[in-house]
């Protein structure tokens, strides 16, 4: 495969790209070289949405600056304009937002099958941030339609932080199969205890056999994909990641969660939190 070295300010700091040629092109990408809002290309999450987290994501919460989207989680006190006493939904049994942030997604512009996806970004790591990089299949409900993620951070229960490397999707008796790869997050810190402090690139390489997670470069999750057939429902026998249904294919999400099922404790002494992705670019072959 042919590269062409070149260099672009991100951030307000020059680094090497790597322009793939020959085995790939690029097909999509944000470089968030515009201050203001995100591209239009961008949609949101609204409310509380999954997994009993904290935040109230909303549009405000995202804006790109200096060459980058920053997402930044914010503390916040007040009303929940879905709040009701009785309700046993518990997006609405909480009567005060005390948190909010913002989840951009493609689902309304942009999705894509086979590839490779590329995500440069710094992400929060303090208790109970809970940052992601990660697509969802636009078919079915989940986990029917198929989850990757590419990067999850978020702390055990018992307190020790992780970088994951995730894939799901229907499996037997119509429950949510698994492959998943935890990583320690003391692994990185011991070779740069500076880690945190600096932007590091996802990579995702995905072909009708295989999909490939990388970590600056280091591989993650190597995910077979003759094992995620769906065990039932409506699309029993269908493989949410390698399948010729036309039109299926997977969309982005790019969120910074709080709290809830898997972020562990918050700290409120360290808001607000910023996570900062420097661009989003899709390859195919």
């Amino acid at each position: 495969m042919k590269k062409l070295m070149t260099a672009i300010m991100a951030c307000g700091i020059f680094f090497p790209v790597i322009a793939e040629e020959n085995d790939y092109r690029l097909v999509w990408s944000d470089e968030f070289d515009v201050d203001g809002a995100p591209a239009s290309h961008w949609n949101y999450e609204k409310g509380f949405v999954r997994n009993h987290e904290d935040q109230w994501y909303q549009p405000e919460n995202a804006e790109v600056k200096d060459g980058c989207l920053v997402i930044t989680a914010r503390l916040e006190d007040r009303p929940n304009p879905m709040y009701r006493q009785d309700s046993r939904d518990w997006r609405r049994q909480r009567e005060r937002i005390k948190y909010t942030s913002s989840c951009l997604t493609t689902s309304d512009s942009f999705s894509y099958r086979y590839g490779r996806l590329e995500v440069r970004a710094r992400i929060p790591v303090t208790g109970g941030a809970w940052p992601a990089i990660w697509t969802l299949g636009n078919r079915f409900g989940w986990p029917a339609n198929g989850e990757l993620d590419l990067m999850e951070f978020y702390r055990t229960k018992e307190g020790e932080p992780i970088i994951l490397a995730n894939a799901c999707w229907l499996g037997d008796n119509n429950r949510d199969a698994w492959d998943s790869v935890r990583i320690p997050f003391s692994r990185f810190l011991e070779k740069d205890p500076m880690w945190a402090s600096k932007f590091h690139v996802w990579t995702m390489d995905w072909d009708p056999e295989m999909i490939r997670m990388y970590l600056d470069g280091e591989l993650l999750n190597e995910i077979p994909l003759n094992q995620t057939v769906h065990g039932g429902g409506e699309s029993h026998d269908i493989n949410p990641f390698s399948n010729n249904l036309a039109g299926f294919g997977d969309y982005i999400l790019l969120n910074l969660a709080l709290g809830g099922d898997n972020g562990g404790p918050i700290d409120d002494s360290q808001f607000p939190l910023r996570y900062e992705i420097d661009y989003v670019r899709v390859y195919q072959k």
